[in-house]
């Protein structure tokens, strides 16, 4: 019988040693790349109460803040990074002046404030990109909608794209062929794409984006239209702000739909009252109406599909395990 010598057992036991270690080390950084909701329970237990204290301090003083809070994090997450965040330097130019960003997206400072008080109380364990989800989630809910598990452990990026901003983020002109592409490319299927758009029933939008449908497009109830342009005219007032869930007042007895997240935008689309281009093309004769006519009657599933959309857009593109960095300043790199 063959019989093992003691430099054999030696190796042997150092071989299976090192592979265990290799194999431990291997299911960390599996591990470690995979959100979690809760990712901060031993690092910094009160992440969420902080970040929720200083969304619905915001969002009670300012209504819309909601709104924008909600858009900073979709803007972000066509890649969860926290790039959109990004200030430009001498050597760098971020996304905040690309076409679908530039004097649209803010909240900018609320982010900060969130930041700030948890630096203080956990330095350098809360990414910022965390922070925008669980900010958009917080905004929700404060105004009435849907609440989801945000799952959680992304890192910063340490570069942005200007021009992924500008060729990625959906335009509020585009077509329903174009827009189901658009969020394909991101891995959404057109009813999940239906689903996020319902966060329109909060928000604002500057005339010069809907002003062509207003005054050119024939799919646009003709009270609702005329109600807009005493604020959006033919020409000038680029930036004045109409609610996206601008009901048509003379048709709708509800003036408070505006400021709270419901399916009421589905409503409105049914009637014609959609604001923006992109938001009637839901609703125009295509694959998309029956699901517009479901979130219209059925608010709960429509908050069970907006919720279960966002937990896969917080996904998209999330940074994990020992890639990007945790910023100590969301406006720049370490």
């Amino acid at each position: 019988m063959f019989m093992m010598g003691s430099n054999s057992v030696s190796n042997n036991a150092f071989f299976f040693f090192f592979f265990s270690v290799f194999l431990l080390s291997l299911l960390f950084r599996i591990s470690s790349a995979q959100l979690s909701s809760n990712y901060y329970a031993s690092t910094c237990p009160t992440a969420l109460y902080v970040t929720r204290n200083v969304v619905v301090n915001a969002v009670v003083k300012e209504h819309r803040m909601g709104a924008s809070l909600l858009r900073l994090h979709f803007h972000d997450c066509f890649g969860c990074d926290a790039s959109i965040l990004l200030d430009d330097t001498s050597s760098f130019t971020g996304e905040k002046t690309a076409g679908p960003n530039n004097n649209s997206i803010r909240g900018f400072d609320v982010i900060d404030t969130i930041k700030s008080q948890l630096e203080n109380v956990c330095p350098g364990v809360v990414s910022c990109a965390d922070i925008l989800a669980i900010a958009a989630r917080d905004s929700v809910v404060t105004l009435g909608g849907p609440t989801w598990g945000v799952q959680l452990g992304r890192r910063d990026s340490t570069t942005a794209s200007l021009s992924a901003a500008n060729s990625q983020l959906p335009s509020p002109l585009m077509d329903l062929s174009d827009l189901i592409s658009a969020f394909s490319k991101k891995g959404f299927s057109a009813k999940e794409m239906v689903a996020l758009s319902g966060s329109h029933t909060i928000g604002k939008a500057g005339c010069a984006t809907f002003r062509t449908r207003i005054f050119n497009e024939t799919n646009i109830d003709s009270t609702f239209a005329a109600s807009l342009k005493s604020s959006c005219p033919g020409a000038g007032g680029d930036v004045n702000l109409s609610s996206l869930d601008a009901a048509n007042l003379v048709s709708s007895l509800d003036v408070t739909t505006p400021l709270i997240f419901d399916n009421a935008y589905f409503k409105n689309l049914v009637k014609n009252e959609g604001l923006l281009h992109s938001d009637q093309q839901l609703f125009n004769g295509g694959s998309t109406d029956s699901l517009v006519t479901t979130y219209s009657t059925n608010s709960v599933t429509f908050y069970a599909d907006f919720a279960s959309a966002m937990v896969k857009m917080g996904s998209l593109g999330a940074l994990t395990g020992n890639d990007g960095q945790i910023r100590t300043n969301c406006r720049k790199i370490n």
